[in-house]
């Protein structure tokens, strides 16, 4: 046994030893599913197989970077460097480049990222003159990649009579037109999409049997991450790859699979033993990160689903606290009370604030969140917003790099002709895409030659087109010549950027600046980096800079920024997938937002719903607060709302219910009280006494007694009644319509407008 393995319990240590034939292994939430692959790949090397021979697929560059740097640490940095680790992107994306020629692309395609794929589809959509609003390029372009991901291409979703009457029913039934648009434009251009990237892999393989092959030859060993993540395509190229020794390691949990409207198809893990029947199943059960009842209640809840390899999740952690079910009588009430816990927590405990994170179903719950933080001054993160790759200043630039690496890159070109400002104005542009469609030539084509293609613009404008292609001509020749940043900063000042930016002194110019500095940053720390594969050329030029951010994924891109250093972190549950925190609060818990309206139309959607419920709660290391408001404003209605069945189905045992209970309060600090608190934080004050006055308890937005208030049935409510509600005071019924528990009453007050509640959940007085 390798001295290694030692640091492995012994279902682990089983899981890595067994290297041979089709190998799943089911890893619980915390139970140390990365290390095992790690371990694995390097008791393979350890045991003399060649790292060429190894494939191991994941699904972030950073997953794959800290596994090769773990292995390095192992069995030592030449063997881990010679490893074929990555993406499926970015490990299909060099197979591509090398094979390129068979599909007719050239070996430096451009790979589109999300943005620069809608960008293109706007351009199409605006092309056809159809409506943008009703050929939205974020709904046209999941359309595409659903296609692409199921191996349906721009011809046969255009020849599927069922595909095309779900279109013509949605009102969209231009789409197989923009789809066959949009793969005509991305092949004129040299590019691929990142769909194309596993699309055109599987077209590879199956059209050209000796280049499947060759790869299954190479590679003995096959190893993939999180594979209960895959979609169709990747399954497929998977099962190709393997084929010919079935030597497949899969390692992943279907509980954890919360990717469909991705692609992901949990049916992959499931069925895993039926595609290879002489598998061995390997279950990793014991939870390193959570306390017990954090793991129990997990437990209970995933328990609800019949789509599932049974597991038992157990742990050795201590008991800790019970789960904390808050009740909030509207979000805003919930985002202070959630507020008010994080700052007492952290002062009882002297915590930082890097040890919180606030969960939400969607995006939009973060703003309520928001404002509380800000309130008591909280600095908080809010994961998922404009990564530094997609701000536009960072974009132009490496729009030049893209052009300069591929000259038929139409999306490039008509970012930068006109950047900085040069005298070729949008006519002219205008004029150029409809000569270069004219001749089926690329723009660059024309550009260059822009008499011998009759292009109807002035002599000056031809003579700045020229110029502009000379300039990035000139660039292309010198890139073979320099490493990634000393090119970068030629074209940044070549081109006049530098010059562009450092002339705004207006706030917006300096942060611009800035984040071209920073991205010249990048290029000089990825120029002396060591290469990543052992023979491969050792200096990092700038179209091998290139491919690593094209292939980049959200989780490579959430970069810490060293101001970001102590922060609550406020992020989507799919966002949290594979981190923990000690303190997590979810929130937003109710039923038609968790789980959502839309996903209660089958059991399936229904159990994604509850995996994704089950990771939000398996973040936790210490201590899980669940939250969830009784009103809530949705689509601009006020919506009267019931906790979510999930809190049901959690083990009566691990929770306890805080509708009002210390350290779920609101605060109302004066600034003298607030002053004190700091100090209390900060160490420099030791009596507490004086901050209890200034809490108030959330719950009464009045000094009326409860009882007063009551649910009311519909046959005791009449127009024109005055009524009084908890909340929204005084107001007059203007309509009742409904029976039994559907009843509801429209309602105008005086200070809050019209409302329309449910009786069953409305507490009111009747003032007559």
């Amino acid at each position: 046994m390798a001295d290694f393995l030692k640091d492995l319990n012994e279902p682990q240590r089983k899981a890595v030893e067994h290297t041979d034939g089709p190998v799943m292994v089911i890893a619980g939430a915390g139970s140390g599913k990365t290390r095992v692959l790690t371990y694995r790949i390097a008791y393979l090397l350890h045991n003399g197989v060649d790292p060429f021979n190894i494939l191991a697929l994941t699904f972030t560059n950073k997953a794959a970077r800290e596994m090769k740097e773990r292995i390095a640490s192992l069995v030592g940095a030449t063997k881990a460097k010679s490893l074929w680790m990555g993406t499926f992107h970015s490990i299909f994306a060099r197979i591509l480049r090398i094979e390129s020629e068979k599909l007719g692309f050239p070996s430096n395609f451009t790979i589109y990222d999300t943005d620069d794929s809608k960008r293109l589809l706007k351009n199409i959509v605006k092309e056809q003159q159809l409506d943008d609003k009703v050929y939205n390029a974020s709904y046209v372009l999941s359309r595409i990649s659903n296609a692409k991901n199921n191996l349906i291409s721009a011809i046969d979703y255009n020849e599927d009579a069922e595909i095309q009457n779900y279109d013509i029913q949605n009102r969209k039934p231009k789409i197989g037109l923009i789809y066959s648009l949009y793969q005509q434009r991305l092949r004129k251009a040299s590019a691929m999409d990142f769909d194309d990237l596993l699309f055109n892999t599987n077209i590879l393989l199956r059209d050209f049997p000796e280049v499947l092959y060759k790869y299954q030859l190479k590679f003995h060993y096959i190893l993939v991450d999180e594979y209960q993540d895959t979609n169709f395509s990747q399954y497929l190229i998977v099962r190709k790859l393997a084929a010919n020794n079935e030597n497949l390691s899969v390692v992943g949990d279907d509980a954890q699979s919360i990717y469909a409207f991705r692609g992901a198809n949990i049916q992959n893990i499931l069925n895993f033993k039926k595609d290879y029947p002489d598998n061995t199943v390997f279950k990793l059960e014991q939870n390193y990160r959570s306390t017990k009842y954090i793991v129990n209640a997990a437990n209970s809840v995933i328990a609800n689903n019949k789509d599932q390899i049974k597991k038992i999740v157990w742990t050795d952690n201590a008991q800790g606290e019970k789960i904390r079910i808050v009740k909030s009588s509207s979000e805003s009430e919930e985002g202070a009370k959630i507020a008010g816990s994080i700052f007492e927590t952290k002062m009882n405990h002297q915590l930082s604030n890097r040890e919180f994170a606030i969960l939400y179903r969607t995006n939009a719950q973060s703003r309520a969140m928001e404002e509380a933080l800000r309130k008591i001054n909280i600095p908080y993160r809010v994961f998922g917003g404009v990564s530094f790759y997609q701000r536009k200043e960072v974009k132009d630039m490496l729009a030049y790099f893209r052009l300069v690496i591929n000259a038929n890159d139409e999306d490039a070109f008509l970012r930068i002709v006109n950047f900085p400002t040069r005298g070729i104005g949008k006519t002219s542009i205008e004029k150029l895409i409809v000569t270069a469609n004219e001749n089926q030539k690329p723009l660059m084509e024309i550009a260059a030659n822009p008499s011998e293609y009759q292009l109807d613009v002035n002599t000056g404008v031809k003579k700045r087109l020229q110029e502009f292609v000379t300039m990035i001509k000139s660039f292309a020749i010198q890139m073979s010549q320099y490493n990634a940043f000393e090119m970068g900063r030629k074209i940044a000042s070549g081109a006049g950027i530098l010059k562009h930016y450092f002339e705004d002194e207006s706030p917006e110019g300096m942060n611009r600046k800035e984040n071209i500095e920073e991205l010249l940053n990048a290029l000089k720390d990825f120029s002396q980096l060591p290469s990543d594969v052992e023979g491969e050329n050792q200096v990092k030029t700038l179209d091998i800079f290139m491919q690593d951010i094209a292939l980049m994924t959200d989780a490579d891109t959430e970069k810490d920024d060293p101001t970001d250093t102590d922060k609550v972190t406020l992020m989507t549950i799919h966002s949290a997938k594979g981190l923990e925190f000690p303190y997590i609060y979810l929130v937003g818990v109710e039923e038609n937002l968790f789980p959502s309206q839309h996903s209660l139309n089958s059991r399936a959607e229904l159990e994604e719903e509850r995996r994704l419920f089950y990771v939000a709660v398996t973040r936790a290391m210490k201590q899980l607060t669940i939250s969830y408001a009784e009103t809530r404003f949705r689509f601009g209605q006020f919506t009267i709302c019931e906790p979510s069945r999930f809190i049901d189905e959690l083990s009566p045992d691990c929770v306890i219910n805080y509708a009002s209970a210390p350290g779920i309060k609101k605060q109302t600090w004066t600034n003298e009280s607030f002053a004190q608190s700091r100090q209390k934080f900060a160490g420099l004050q030791k009596n507490t006494d004086k901050d209890s006055s200034t809490k108030k308890v959330i719950g009464k937005s009045s000094n009326e007694d409860d009882s007063l208030f009551q649910s009311i049935p519909a046959s005791e409510l009449k127009p024109g009644l005055n009524v009084q509600h908890q909340r929204f005071g005084m107001g007059k019924i203007e309509a009742v319509e409904g029976m039994g528990e559907s009843a509801k009453a429209t309602v105008v007050f005086n200070n809050f407008g019209k409302k329309q509640l449910l009786l069953k959940f409305a507490k009111l007085k009747i003032l007559g």
